[in-house]
């Protein structure tokens, strides 16, 4: 028995070996993956992942145009130059048109400095300054040409301030916050989305990688009861047809070997474009078939998700952002006003011709002489009749924030059934998984014996084969149940932001690559 014992030890590490090496299709130096490896590199690198975090960017720098609104700004135009020549037609008393050519060349620059107030109003200081040459051909003077040389200087201070109505500004600003608090959330949720999903294709490689092994594992059984069979006819003591048997048992692993090694290879590239490695790097997984038993508590875990889930805060968002756009539509038949005031001076060089500098001088001392321009405005506009369009619009805002609503107290009692489900698939699956483990060693258990009563002769290899492929089933079938609760308690994480494993706060812990 000692001997038996040796043999299969040296026959597993064989069997390991070789599976390593050839069946599964792993070079030595191929990268290994372990589990949180994995999560790691999928919300660093993933297509998914880049996808929500460019879009929570996007939403980011929204937010930020939008806080820049209240900040002063400066603006500069130039024109260096502005040239044009065109045919302009003369009305004459008594007479037809007349059409002179005209043109003109300019050179000059504005700027304006702008403070937005807090009220959404601004003040605004502006400058202008250009020099002109204009030119004209008189028809009725046989196009006779007049020419002159100008220049043009202003100073202003404007106001404009918006009354009986919103300030767009922080309506705008508030709005932006909320879609990017929103961006951010969804972020969040793509995290915990990637995670399962990452479990799933990392556990169903891990499949893909034990049905390798225990196919190869079969077929190690296969081809030692083959030979058993072989030798036991050579001496005589089976029947020929049990030595066929045993060799279509063998062809039947054989092809059952292979299948399991392309469906790993298949699962392999699904899992690497999963987590954004590229198809050609090499993986290997890394994990084992242990698991720790948590136990749950109900009232925590739904405590927990009502508290936390990041649906309710999109929910509350959603509700927000059409309270805006609630208002909006309440102004749209409201009475509207505005107040502008603008004070300027203005100058305009008195002199024909000369040097830049000599026309300039012109028009600053014209705009020390000339009488500044001003202007007050206070405008009130109200649609009297607009054939009911503001009421409709605002009746449109009101139903879609009560369907909003709804959604919300919806989402609550979807995030209460889920966990509550949640919770009984992990009991369920724990359950089942212990009785599978404890299956799995009877299994292994009988083959053993089966093994060794078939080398003495006690039972035909119709009944070892029997004994293989239930060995097999329970070895599969303990995978599966491992597998549904890993995912089970992967699922109950995502849907209760915590991890009751390691009694912490969800993705608490979890980097990036």
């Amino acid at each position: 028995m000692k001997h038996q014992a040796t043999k299969d030890r040296f026959r597993s590490l064989l069997l390991h070996f070789t599976v390593a090496l050839f069946c599964v299709g792993q070079p030595l130096w191929g990268r290994i993956l372990t589990y949180d490896e994995a999560i790691r590199i999928a919300l660093g690198r993933s297509f998914t992942i880049k996808s929500y975090e460019y879009n929570k960017q996007a939403m980011e720098k929204a937010y930020q145009f939008r806080k820049a609104m209240f900040k002063p700004r400066v603006d500069v135009l130039l024109y260096t130059p502005s040239w044009n020549e065109t045919v302009t037609a003369i009305q004459q008393v008594n007479g037809l048109p007349v059409y002179n050519s005209t043109g003109s060349m300019r050179v000059s620059g504005d700027m304006s400095f702008t403070y937005m107030l807090p009220s959404g109003g601004n003040f605004a200081f502006s400058t202008t300054l250009y020099r002109e040459a204009l030119r004209t051909d008189l028809a009725s003077q046989n196009y006779r040409t007049l020419t002159t040389n100008n220049a043009y200087s202003r100073l202003a201070l404007s106001f404009n301030q918006p009354i009986f109505t919103t300030n767009e500004l922080k309506e705008n600003l508030k709005e932006a916050r909320y879609y990017f608090e929103r961006s951010s959330s969804q972020f969040t949720r793509g995290q915990m989305d990637i995670i399962y999903q990452v479990t799933e294709g990392f556990y169903e490689l891990y499949r893909a990688t034990r049905e390798v092994e225990i196919s190869e594992e079969k077929l190690a059984n296969a081809e030692e009861a083959y030979r058993i069979a072989q030798v036991k006819a050579e001496n005589g003591r089976i029947p020929e047809v049990d030595v066929l048997i045993t060799r279509v048992d063998l062809a039947k692993s054989r092809a059952a070997a292979s299948e399991s090694r392309n469906n790993f290879e298949r699962e392999k590239d699904k899992f690497k474009q999963l987590i954004g490695l590229d198809l050609i790097d090499d993986i290997e997984i890394v994990t084992d078939l242990k698991y720790e038993k948590c136990r749950i508590d109900m009232d925590k875990a739904l405590a927990t998700a009502l508290s936390q889930r990041l649906e309710l805060q999109e929910g509350r968002l959603n509700i927000d952002l059409q309270k805006i756009a609630m208002d909006r539509a309440n102004r749209y038949s409201s009475i509207k006003g505005n107040i502008s005031a603008y004070y300027d001076f203005t100058g305009v060089s008195t002199i024909n011709g000369g040097s830049s500098d000599d026309l300039f001088r012109s028009s600053f001392e014209n705009f020390m002489e000339r009488n500044p321009n001003r202007g007050v405005t206070f405008s009130l506009s109200y649609p009297i009749f607009d054939w009911g369009r503001g009421s409709a619009l605002k009746q449109q805002a009101e139903a879609i924030l009560l369907d909003k609503e709804l959604e919300l107290e919806y989402e609550r009692v979807e995030i209460t059934r889920q966990v509550r489900d949640a919770v009984r698939t992990v009991e369920e699956a724990m359950n089942r998984l212990g009785i599978y483990e404890q299956n799995q060693q009877v299994v292994e258990m009988t083959y053993r014996i089966s093994r060794m009563r078939f080398e003495n002769g006690d039972i035909n290899s119709q009944q070892l084969a029997l004994e293989q492929e239930r060995l097999a089933e329970s070895q599969l079938a303990y995978l599966n149940a491992f597998i549904t609760y890993q995912l089970a308690v992967a699922d109950l994480k995502r849907k209760t932001l915590w991890d009751f494993e390691k009694d912490r706060a969800y993705l608490n812990g979890v980097e990036t690559e």
